[in-house]
């Protein structure tokens, strides 16, 4: 779990580790990382919430006319990077952005998971969540540009010397071990170069916070590698996609508020409340956790991603799963969405969902436990088993039309999100794929 810095013990570790340069980070509303460097020299200033930045350059922020903002370090974010440059270490702080007026800033999307954490906590709950963080390694040109060549013809859990890849990933979870990150587990993944890191538990502000710059940590070190690490979905045709699963309990005076011994499966009413609620919005919320035209080339059947709205104890093929560990380690897996989302966001929205559902003590329907992938149609229906969205405008509707994920997100997220998606939906809308050039350029 975080450590619980002062600024006395952020100024101190900083001088005694020979820390030269901080980044200072927060995260734009399309989960893009943006930072404000600064010098040892300029550190306690920062720490007393004296660092202004301009707001305007920052997607989805201010107009230019309200640019200048506050930047508000967390000290409890304080992360030395393990690797040393020609003056010394860098450091980063993760940031709340405040308002010239000293209020927070409702664009801000680690406020907006802030909010809603808050509303748990009000109801008795810490939330606690576990990331499964999927990418791809890709060799790069001669230029240095990424392609989508992979470095491997490795599989699922395959190891060296088939795994070209291992040496990075090594160094990668050693890097975050030494940043203080508990590693869980590491492994190739199903398709050529695609690999996965599991972190452990914690609780949920500090494990949004941990993906953002475990993403910057995975890039660095793949480029040393000569290798560049995306992110992205789907990058490649006929292959498996990149999933970032979540891992979600909720604790009440320090137990388990989703365990419950006298249940068959040994899930509490909280637990099935907050599966209920999840499966309610799962097509809005969708949005959010695959934000972009290509996340919804992976949630499509025949690549382990999960397409239909289901729950099962039993099989991997549901969109809640549920692991087969109990006591303090139940918990609920939500496995659609992808490494594109800001994980402020979608954590916001997943919470927001889950909560809404113990509030109104919603049920999900029985559990599918068989491959839902093999039903049939008629199967399907006869099962009410619905699908998730299966275009980003498709999604962008049932966002629209939910009320609980809109209050979760801020009346100023919401719209500056929605602005931005559906451009990106026109655009893409508009190109002319390469496809399209291959199936009907000389058919018609």
């Amino acid at each position: 779990m975080a450590a619980k810095l002062s600024k006395e013990d952020v100024l101190r570790s900083a001088h005694d580790s020979g820390v030269e340069f901080i980044h200072l980070q927060i995260t734009d509303i399309l989960g893009i990382m943006k930072n404000v460097s600064i010098t040892i020299e300029e550190l306690e200033k920062a720490l007393n919430g004296e660092i202004i930045f301009d707001g305007s350059s920052i997607e989805g922020f201010v107009r230019v006319e309200e640019s200048d903002m506050y930047l508000k370090p967390d000290p409890s974010t304080f992360v030395i990077y393990p690797w040393r440059t020609s003056s010394g270490y860098d450091a980063r702080l993760i940031c709340d952005v405040y308002t010239l007026d000293g209020e927070p800033y409702e664009g801000d999307p680690r406020y907006a998971l802030k909010r809603v954490l808050k509303e748990a906590k009000d109801l008795g709950y810490d939330v606690k969540m576990g990331p499964e963080c999927e990418f791809f390694l890709f060799h790069t040109d001669e230029r240095g540009r990424p392609t989508t060549i992979t470095h491997d013809n490795a599989g699922y859990y395959d190891l060296a010397p088939v795994d070209l890849g291992e040496a990075a990933r090594r160094e990668m979870v050693v890097a975050l071990k030494e940043m203080g990150y508990e590693v869980d587990t590491s492994h190739h993944e199903i398709a050529p170069g695609q690999h996965e890191i599991d972190l452990k538990v914690d609780d949920a502000l500090s494990a949004a916070d941990k993906l953002m710059t475990f993403k910057a940590v995975v890039r660095t070190i793949a480029q040393r590698h000569g290798l560049h690490a995306t992110f992205m979905p789907k990058p490649s045709f006929g292959l498996a996609g990149s999933g970032l699963h979540f891992n979600l309990s909720l604790f009440k005076n320090d137990e388990n508020a989703f365990y419950d011994t006298k249940d068959k499966i040994h899930l509490s009413k909280e637990a099935y409340f907050f599966m209920g609620g999840l499966l309610k919005h799962s097509k809005a919320l969708t949005a959010i956790t695959n934000p972009t035209v290509n996340s919804y080339k992976r949630l499509i059947s025949g690549y382990d991603s999960p397409l239909y709205i289901t729950w099962s104890s039993k099989n991997s093929s549901s969109l809640l799963k549920i692991p087969p560990k109990r006591g303090k380690s139940t918990r609920v897996e939500l496995r659609s969405p992808d490494p594109s989302c800001n994980p402020y966001l979608a954590l916001a929205v997943i919470l927001k969902s889950g909560l809404d559902g113990i509030k109104n003590s919603t049920l999900p329907p029985p559990s599918i436990d068989k491959n839902v992938y093999e039903m049939d149609v008629l199967d399907r229906i006869e099962n009410n088993v619905a699908s998730l969205p299966q275009t980003l405008d498709e999604a962008l509707k049932y966002l629209r039309e939910d009320d609980i994920l809109r209050l979760a997100l801020g009346e100023y997220i919401y719209s500056r999100f929605m602005e931005a998606k559906m451009i990106e939906w026109q655009e893409y809308s508009k190109r002319i794929s390469p496809w399209e050039i291959e199936e009907y350029l000389t058919k018609f």
